[in-house]
């Protein structure tokens, strides 16, 4: 149970490696879910019940589904079919897709905010669709959702160890990787959550103060 520095030292290389695929991931999956979340929003408010049910549909399932579960099935079972991706490419399609059912809420939200006299001035004005939902309605709503959308990327950052399940190597499978070839896991997991903390912990008090300035 003592704590040996050598083996920090030895455990560093590594653990860099995985803080470099955390946070790739984290970056990457966080705009994926962002911008697939916005499309969904758009979707649920078409008139089409031929469009909105369907996505509807697909919305509650990724959402009341397992993110691991999705994560073997987008890396076990499409290769059968002729798609297959790098393990961290899986990863990142997979951890975006599932948080862009959580963000299309957020959007959602957004959206309905804006107040009604914001459409009515846009039809009075007779802007076209496209205008009014680029020009007035969307900037109004995303400046609302921002506070939200960070606590989702700091919410995504924590589910990255998921990535563990096929193969990527993140902070944590970089961990118990060296843990089982050297048999020292005190290190390894002891720094591996301290990181967590020094990256989540700022980053919520970033999203804090972006809610004050931008909300309130």
């Amino acid at each position: 149970m003592n704590w040996n520095w050598s083996v920090v030292d030895e455990f560093m290389p590594y653990f860099w490696d995985g803080v470099r695929v955390t946070l790739q991931a984290t970056a990457l999956g966080s705009l994926l879910s962002f911008a697939l979340g916005l499309v969904w929003a758009l979707l649920l408010r078409t008139p089409s019940r031929f469009v909105r049910w369907p996505v509807g549909f697909f919305v509650e399932f990724i959402r009341n589904t397992p993110l691991l579960v999705q994560l073997f099935f987008l890396f076990y079972v499409l290769p059968e079919w002729g798609v297959q991706t790098s393990a961290l490419a899986t990863g990142i399609i997979g951890i975006g897709l599932h948080y862009s059912t959580y963000t299309a809420e957020v959007y959602r939200a957004g959206i309905e905010g804006v107040p009604a006299g914001q459409w009515e001035a846009a039809r009075a004005l007779s802007l076209p669709r496209g205008r009014t939902w680029g020009a007035v309605i969307l900037p109004q709503a995303i400046r609302r959702v921002v506070p939200a959308l960070g606590n989702y990327v700091i919410a995504l950052l924590k589910d990255t160890p998921m990535l563990l399940g096929i193969g990527v190597l993140e902070m944590l499978n970089q961990a118990r990787q060296f843990g089982a070839q050297t048999f020292q896991y005190i290190e390894p997991y002891t720094i591996v959550g301290i990181a967590f903390i020094l990256i989540s912990y700022p980053a919520s008090l970033f999203m804090r103060y972006l809610e004050r300035r931008l909300v309130h």
